[in-house]
């Protein structure tokens, strides 16, 4: 689904990502850890290709992808404009782009607000509009940026319950889907993703599965630099 092999990306003199070796297969549901400035949105930028590797390569499969920010971009337009252009860009007639944006709003339960300016939702009611566009599109790989870090609690679980169905699901040639997300919120990362990768200064010091990596003792003596990023932070 997605590889990196020996990545990196520099910004003129900051390296911020350093030869990494990644591999990615379809219907994982991989998180991102560390600190501020490890990698992680720079990382899930250049799976999306939004910036380009200094060295090394990349791969991707040849499947549709999207991406959601901590910040959602919102159109000045309704909620149901900003769904259906994107289908409409993509050959949709405007009247199907228009039913399509209908069921995508239902799904993630703003059905009723189709018609409101999507710039005067709250912020979790923007997020799960971004979810809309991304679901409505038929993209089999999800990436997002802390999706929920600006949200309040209730927001926040709206949104991992969508980010978990829409995980759950497959796509409509029925291949499973795949959810790259980097976060800060280590329940969440216990309560959705099946794999955590941890990055400090914009190396891979740490690829478990999620059982493993929450194993303090064990990830102790295999990896001391993830330990001691989370001794003290567990939720």
């Amino acid at each position: 689904m997605l590889r990196l092999q020996d990545a990196s990306v520099c910004f003129g003199a900051v390296r911020a990502l350093d030869a990494v070796e990644l591999e990615i297969v379809a219907g994982e549901r991989v998180a991102l850890v560390g600190a501020n400035g490890s990698g992680k949105s720079t990382l899930l930028r250049l799976l999306h290709g939004l910036v380009e590797p200094s060295g090394g390569s990349v791969w991707r499969a040849p499947q549709r992808q999207a991406m959601l920010f901590q910040r959602p971009f919102m159109l000045r337009a309704s909620a149901a404009h900003n769904v259906a252009l994107g289908l409409w860009l993509q050959g949709r007639t405007w009247s199907a782009a228009r039913a399509q944006a209908a069921e995508a709003l239902a799904r993630v339960g703003l059905g009723e607000l189709a018609g409101r300016r999507a710039t005067t939702l709250s912020g979790g009611q923007q997020q799960r509009l971004a979810l809309a566009r991304a679901w409505a599109t038929g993209a089999q790989t999800l990436l997002l940026d802390e999706p929920t870090a600006s949200l309040d609690p209730h927001a926040k679980r709206e949104v991992e319950s969508l980010m978990d169905a829409w995980a759950s699901a497959s796509d409509p040639g029925g291949l499973p889907r795949t959810l790259v997300f980097a976060s800060h919120n280590l329940g969440q990362v216990k309560r959705l993703a099946t794999r955590a990768i941890y990055l400090e200064r914009g190396r891979v010091r740490a690829d478990l599965p999620v059982d493993a990596f929450f194993d303090a003792e064990r990830l102790r003596q295999t990896h001391p630099e993830a330990h001691a990023f989370l001794k003290g932070e567990l939720p």
